[in-house]
């Protein structure tokens, strides 16, 4: 795992966890998680009187002896989760995307250890999204991640598709979230169409929280390729600040008005602690 940067047995240690979740699973294929609903799995739920009608391979012949009245045992369907991860690609993470997928992998590896059905995509509708199932597609997922080409959109959460993520169980959202708050309020407004349970990660660096500049300092927008020159001054500092944490409660504001989950995530703290601290902490995995 050369190009990504992580330990050698990082599969093997996140193969023992699971994407925990209290939606309903609602997956159309048999798989390891317990949905809301009876089926044919070992879990026992209950008995039920039995009706025409009934599987009368369910019947439970103990009782029927002891009771000389027919019932059936019901199970716990089991379904598959499926999990979808939307990354930002504008080019505002080019200095987070190294960070950005090795979240994405690992949270991948993750689904599909589970037999979980995952789906990847950047947000463009254009683009095959990455569509696997099972411990056999951790190979072609470690290649599709590995081989993300660099971001170069001008923008993310205007023109995102979530058209991959449809039907999902779970959605991720890899973002810095940098883009203006009336963009993201669209975003939020769409995503519960497609996933039962929205979960956004908000990827920043130290730098950008807290800028270490001193002086005249021309600066220019990633995304939109405007520029502006500044002094560095305490006023200059501070205006800046004041700005970024309206702007960051803005957008956690608006993943609570639409049942958004939030994580802020401080990259320099390592992969490591984001996922078996926080999100255990959350118990986004378990």
């Amino acid at each position: 795992m050369t190009q990504l940067q992580l330990p050698g047995d990082w599969i093997s240690r996140l193969s023992r966890f699971s994407i925990g979740t209290k939606a309903k699973i609602r997956g159309h294929h048999k798989g390891s998680h317990r949905s809301m609903r009876f089926g044919a799995s070992l879990d026992f739920s209950d008995f039920r009187e039995y009706h025409p009608g009934d599987d009368v391979r369910h019947i439970d012949w103990n009782v029927f002896a002891r009771t000389d009245r027919v019932y059936i045992k019901r199970f716990l369907d089991e379904q598959e989760m499926r999990v979808h991860l939307l990354i930002d690609n504008s080019k505002s993470m080019k200095n987070k995307w190294l960070f950005a997928k090795q979240l994405a992998f690992s949270l991948g590896i993750v689904v599909l250890s589970s037999d979980d059905r995952l789906t990847v995509s950047a947000g463009q509708k254009e683009v095959v999204p990455f569509r696997k199932k099972g411990k056999s597609a951790r190979k072609l997922f470690e290649h599709f991640v590995s081989v993300l080409p660099e971001p170069e959109n001008r923008s993310f959460a205007k023109s995102a598709s979530f058209y991959a993520a449809k039907d999902s169980t779970v959605l991720f959202v890899l973002s810095d979230g940098l883009e203006p708050l009336d963009e993201w309020q669209q975003f939020f407004k769409q995503a519960p169409r497609y996933a039962h349970d929205i979960r956004f990660l908000h990827l920043s660096t130290e730098e950008e929280r807290t800028p270490n500049f001193s002086g005249d300092v021309r600066f220019i927008d990633d995304e939109t390729d405007e520029d502006i020159n500044v002094t560095m001054t305490q006023n200059a500092y501070s205006s800046y600040m004041e700005r970024r944490e309206l702007h960051n409660k803005g957008l956690e504001a608006l993943c609570r008005k639409h049942g958004v989950q939030y994580l802020s995530i401080h990259m320099e703290e390592g992969i490591q602690h984001v996922l078996f601290q926080q999100m255990a902490r959350k118990k986004w995995i378990e």
